[in-house]
């Protein structure tokens, strides 16, 4: 599909994850390799009218292995393994394949947020971004090519022959969460010879969306493959700049005396992460949660379960839900009566939490763990291979001093490729508060942009839509050293709120702002974006940016930034943003006062009979101007650039 960035209101337009493409500044280009001639053109014409009303763009950045390797796991093997061959990656813990069965350095990393109905718990991802995350090639956004590569250690075949009936079998799935392989860009399984050559095997294409994951099972059957050190490997192809071209990858199996037929298995598992334990957050500040337990505990906490063989089978869930710091149990659940589940199928499993009502505490951690009772390791299909690994899943819920939207995961991330455009984020609080701090996840994405200015504002409500300015404060970016971390933005002068506000970020530069996006929970109506005068609910977003408010402290009496606009149309100022030089429409004025963002005057001016100066002195940042006189008295916000 076709990749394209279009300049509308000075603003990029991006179509969205399926139709990834570069980032284009001017006019409108598209990627060669892309837009077809046939049907080129109604394709284009299509996609300006799908998305010329965007005002939020979004691009995939994969995920983020926990750990290097060497960290937490076994020994990698020095000799070849022994059939099975069994990885359904459930009992992966840090992000990295288990040596033990993969070689390491691959760039694959294994998640549980980046797929979608996935067989079991976890998959192996693959796309541009090599080992540590970065991507292969930085330099040359449009380049192609080897990418991520998913490659076993040496397995013993050398007592077999084609007639062991020897079979390799995986489940794929193109994107999911992630971003669609194009035509041109493929997922391939190669076989490694006797000679140590690998030979391709099977290959599959891009361009293929769906939500289900595809089964495939391959037989080995040539000689050079029959010997003391065979391998598989799977390498896939596509752009070499980022989280692009996202294949996964489960339930991969390797015995012998299969058939062709061989496709299902004695297995129940749980695969998608818990629900938040919250009803309007996925973590909040312990005082806020306890003035009404009731209200803010959600309905149902829900996973998902599938069976993956060709009988029926009855399951038993249960559910147990502690407090971790006290080791306080707060609900024991265990279904009553078995429940039935079809061939293939998968089942929403939920069960009603018991609030926690009351706690002593300054932080609560609510941690819930869903686990069936199957019959999985009886008879199993898999011969040595327990397949109750997995059939428990667990999620966490914080309650500490923040408010929270996202899951800790950042799929995306989003921006608004526009100088002085604004973002903000709703917050709905139980009582009045205050807020010290923001928490923020920004994305290394295409350009570094540590040191680069950029303005957190906290807004009050006013209708629905953030309004005037509480506080505010001029911060630098940086990256944090963990994989999808948080830096946090105190507040010089924390500011006092009542139960709604808004935290809200300024791009100063022309240099777009990449905030992490977690498209596993939504919360897209808490977003609103100005890119003038005026601000507007998202409706394009699906997810929730990786934007915390802290809470706590005792604020300051000051309000910093606030701005007193005066009647439309009385008092222009002008350039604005300005490289210096600054203009207003009235020469009555005769005095001026500047203002930094922490609301400290930085310059005293007598301006009588002036309408200008020069500010070009001062450093690069936001400013409030006030115009006064014996009688009357303006502020007007500035934007100084250099």
């Amino acid at each position: 599909m076709a990749k394209l960035h279009h300049r509308s209101n000075n603003f990029t337009l991006t179509a969205p994850p399926s139709t990834r493409g570069a980032s284009v500044l001017l006019s409108i280009r598209f990627d060669t390799k892309v837009l077809r001639l046939s049907g080129a053109l109604s394709a284009f014409f299509c996609l300006i009218s799908a998305f010329s009303f965007a005002q939020l763009r979004e691009y995939p950045l994969g995920t983020t292995a926990l750990a290097t390797p060497g960290n937490g796991f076994k020994t990698a093997r020095t000799q070849a393994l022994a059939l099975p061959f069994f990885d359904d990656f459930s009992l992966t813990v840090n992000g990295l394949p288990d040596p033990t069965l993969w070689q390491t350095g691959g760039g694959v990393v294994v998640n549980n947020t980046l797929a979608i109905n996935q067989p079991s718990v976890n998959v192996a991802t693959l796309d541009g971004l090599g080992r540590n995350r970065v991507p292969y090639d930085f330099a040359n956004e449009l380049s192609k090519g080897r990418v991520d590569t998913l490659t076993s250690q040496g397995i013993d075949l050398s007592a077999l022959s084609a007639p062991d009936s020897v079979y390799l079998s995986f489940f794929w799935q193109a994107r999911g969460l992630g971003e669609l392989p194009d035509r041109e860009d493929s997922l391939q399984l190669e076989f490694r010879t006797a000679t140590g050559a690998w030979q391709v095997i099977w290959k599959q294409v891009g361009q293929v969306l769906s939500n289900q994951f595809t089964q495939v099972l391959i037989p080995v059957k040539a000689t050079v493959y029959f010997h003391a050190n065979f391998q598989f490997r799977f390498q896939a192809f596509g752009r070499q700049s980022g989280a692009f071209d996202t294949w996964h990858l489960d339930y991969i199996y390797l015995n012998k005396s299969r058939r062709a037929t061989d496709r299902f298995y004695k297995d129940v598992a749980v695969r998608r992460q818990p629900t938040s334990y919250l009803r309007r957050y996925t973590a909040m500040p312990l005082k806020h949660y306890l003035r009404n337990p009731a209200a803010e505990t959600t309905d149902s906490l829900r996973t998902d379960i599938v069976n993956l063989f060709n009988n029926n089978n009855f399951t038993t869930l249960r559910l147990s839900v502690r407090e971790v710091t006290t080791g306080q149990t707060l609900q024991q659940y265990t279904q009553p009566v078995s429940e039935n589940i079809g061939v293939g199928a998968s089942q929403v499993k939920s069960v009603k939490p018991t609030p926690l009502t009351a706690f002593a505490g300054p932080r609560a951690v609510i941690r819930y763990t869903f686990d069936l009772l199957t019959t999985d390791d009886q008879n199993p299909s898999i011969p040595g291979v327990n397949l109750k690994r997995n059939d428990t899943l667990s999620g966490q819920t914080v309650l500490d001093t923040y408010f929270a939207y996202d899951d800790g995961t950042a799929e995306y991330a989003a921006d608004v490729n526009q100088r002085l455009g604004r973002v903000a984020v709703r917050f709905i609080g139980t009582q009045p508060d205050v807020v010290s701090a923001v928490r923020m996840h920004v994305v290394q994405y295409r350009k570094n942009l540590t040191g680069q200015n950029f303005t957190i504002q906290i807004l009050a409500d006013e209708n629905g839509k953030p309004g005037r300015t509480l506080g505010q404060q001029g911060y630098t970016v940086n990256y944090s050293a963990e994989p999808n971390g948080f830096v946090e933005l105190a507040l010089k002068n924390p500011v006092a709120v009542r139960d709604t506000f808004y935290v809200a970020w300024i791009q100063l530069s022309e240099d777009a702002l990449p905030v992490g996006l977690d498209k596993n929970t939504n919360f897209g109506k808490e977003i609103f974006y100005n890119l003038g005068s005026e601000w507007i609910p998202n409706t394009t977003l699906q997810g929730s940016f990786m934007v915390r408010a802290v809470t706590g402290g005792q604020a300051n009496t000051v309000v910093t930034g606030t701005e007193t606009e005066p009647t439309a149309g009385d008092v222009t100022v002008f350039p604005n943003p300005t490289r210096g030089p600054i203009e207003w429409n009235d020469d009555r004025f005769r005095r001026l006062e500047i203002m930094n963002i922490a609301g400290q005057t930085v310059r005293q001016l007598d301006i009588r009979g002036q309408r200008g100066t020069d500010l070009s002195d001062l450093p690069a940042g936001i400013y409030v101007l006030k115009l006064a006189d014996d009688w009357r008295s303006y502020r007007k916000r500035v934007v100084i650039t250099h």
